[in-house]
């Protein structure tokens, strides 16, 4: 088994906040993200939506597409609908070779408000949580009979957000859905990574890697922050450069034999942190921990 070590350009752009670095070229992004020495980037707001046009970009600097964010709407829209929607996304990734679809449900969510608290964000009652996970489960079927995996995000700010939610996510549907492990989502929600990765380790397709400033969390807990303050005030920052302990993540991401991409997705005002800076920090600490517990790492040359 082995893995391949990605970025998302959300160290230099924010599609939540797009005047964080605006001015921010697709192309600076891939030069620096190739120069801090990682193989592959997710797709942002900014990049392109034609494979003829993203393929000789992304092979001028040898790097693959990782994945791509979706919006779910399957709260309101029908399968049907849902399925309409994410089609033309599931084609831009299977030509560009990419074999995960990021997926999150986005109805009702305060994440990408930023006068909203968290306190605010959406809770599903039972009958909801039944309806949505039986159409997840016929998603996730219907992208993976096409050859794309569907794998869910927990985000603060939406209906998926604590270790709970999570886990019922997980019980109510089938295994065609996989999970996105995102180790700064999952500690800002007072969760603990190992345990949940513990516990759906056999569901991980995809890795996001983040580290939690804790003294700005615990600030933006007490004051009940929207999601979007906090990371303006600096929550987040590259694995290594935080609290968590990401050796005892690596260690058990080798025994469970993971693989896929594990990416560096560490949102942070790049006026204040200098995103080369930042992401080859991140990318020599993941190499580092990957080399620790002997997981192979497959590189683009």
């Amino acid at each position: 088994m082995s893995v391949k070590i990605g970025v998302s350009p959300i160290s230099w752009t924010n599609d939540d906040m797009p005047e964080l670095g605006k001015d921010t070229t697709v192309e600076h992004c891939l030069t620096e993200g190739k120069q801090a020495g990682y193989s592959g980037f997710e797709l942002g707001g900014k990049w392109p939506k034609d494979s003829e046009i993203l393929r000789p970009l992304f092979d001028k600097y040898s790097m693959d597409v990782v994945s791509s964010w979706f919006c779910g709407g399957l709260l309101v829209d029908s399968l049907e609908d849902e399925i309409e929607r994410i089609t033309p996304h599931l084609n831009l990734l299977k030509d560009m070779g990419t074999e995960v679809i990021v997926y999150c449900e986005m109805d009702s969510c305060v994440h990408g408000d930023i006068s909203s608290p968290l306190s605010k964000r959406p809770i599903l009652d039972d009958g909801q949580w039944e309806e949505w996970a039986e159409k997840l489960s016929q998603l996730a079927k219907y992208t993976l009979s096409n050859g794309m995996k569907l794998a869910y995000h927990h985000h603060m700010g939406t209906v998926v957000q604590i270790e709970d939610e999570i886990d019922k996510l997980m019980a109510m549907t089938t295994n065609d859905l996989g999970l996105v492990f995102d180790t700064g989502h999952l500690i800002y929600a007072g969760a603990d990574p190992l345990e949940v990765y513990k516990k759906h380790s056999d569901r991980v397709m995809h890795i996001h890697c983040k580290d939690v400033r804790g003294e700005i969390l615990n600030h933006s807990l007490d004051t009940d922050s929207s999601f979007l303050n906090s990371v303006l005030s600096g929550v987040y920052t590259v694995p290594g450069d935080g609290d968590f302990n990401f050796s005892e993540l690596f260690k058990m991401v080798g025994e469970a034999n993971f693989s896929g991409w594990i990416v560096v997705e560490a949102e942070q005002d790049p006026a204040k942190a200098h995103p080369l800076t930042y992401v080859t920090m991140g990318y020599k600490n993941i190499k580092s921990y990957c080399e620790k517990f002997g997981i192979q790492i497959e590189e683009r040359e």
